[in-house]
C-alpha cells in the first residue's frame, strides 16, 4: 500500500519501511535521531535518495501537492496563516469531527492567536483529513494534549484508520500510546530503523 525502499536522508538509512491498507506503525527512538525529518521525506518535502510508493506508483508520478493530498504529514508544530480556525477548512469547517475531538460548534470562529497549543494540534489533525488521505504521517500528534483529549485524538485516528483503510506511520515518545494504538514497533536510532515486534490486540 505504502512502501519507503532504500531510503537515505543525511545520517539516516539506508532504510526501508512498508505498510499495508489499514496498518499502523510506530517510530521511536531518542531526540535527535531524525525522526521528524523522515516523516518529511515520507512526504517528499525534504530532498532524499531511495522510492516510495503509493500502491505501486512510484512517488516521483505525482506532483509535490498531489503526493501530499494522499500521504499527509501532521508535523509536531502546525502553521496557520488565516485569522480564524474556519478560514483554514476551505470547503467547509467539519463541525461533527470537530464534536469529536471535544470543540464547540463555533470553533470555526475561533481566532488563531488565542488557541492553546492542544487546541491548534487538535484543528491540525482535522486539517489534514479534508483531503481524505490514504496515508498519514503523524508526527507526536498528541504531545500537547491532556489525558482525556489524547483518548479521543486517538479514537479520532483510529476511527478513520477503519473507514477508509489509511495506512498511519505515528511517531511517539509514549511507549504505551504506541502499543495502544499500532499494529507493529519500530525504532530510529544511529541512522537505521529496526523492527521492534509486532503488537497483538
Amino acid at each position: 500500500m505504502f512502501s519507503a525502499r532504500n531510503i537515505r536522508i543525511h545520517h539516516i538509512g539506508p532504510l526501508s519501511l512498508s505498510l499495508r491498507a489499514g496498518e499502523c506503525a510506530g517510530i521511536s527512538g531518542p531526540s535527535g535521531a531524525g525522526k521528524s525529518i523522515l516523516m518529511r521525506a515520507f512526504a517528499d518535502m525534504e530532498p532524499f535518495s531511495g522510492d516510495l510508493f503509493l500502491k505501486d506508483t512510484p512517488h516521483h508520478r505525482f506532483s509535490g501537492p498531489e503526493w501530499r493530498k494522499k500521504v499527509a504529514l501532521m508535523p509536531a508544530e502546525s502553521q496557520w496563516w488565516f485569522h480564524t480556525a474556519g478560514e483554514h477548512f476551505p470547503s467547509g469547517f467539519p463541525e461533527e469531527n470537530a464534536a469529536a475531538l471535544g470543540f464547540s460548534p463555533d470553533v470555526g470562529n475561533w481566532e488563531i492567536h488565542r488557541l492553546s497549543s492542544g487546541e491548534r494540534q487538535r484543528l491540525a489533525l482535522l486539517r489534514i483529513l479534508i483531503h481524505r488521505p490514504e496515508v498519514l504521517l503523524l508526527d507526536e500528534p498528541t504531545a500537547n494534549l491532556d489525558r482525556r483529549n489524547t483518548e479521543a485524538a486517538e479514537n479520532f485516528i483510529l476511527a478513520y484508520m477503519e473507514k477508509t483503510r489509511a495506512a498511519v506511520v505515528w511517531i511517539s515518545h509514549d511507549p504505551e500510546q504506541l502499543r495502544r494504538v499500532c499494529h507493529t514497533l519500530c525504532k530510529l536510532e544511529d541512522g537505521r530503523l529496526t523492527g521492534t515486534g509486532k503488537v497483538l490486540y
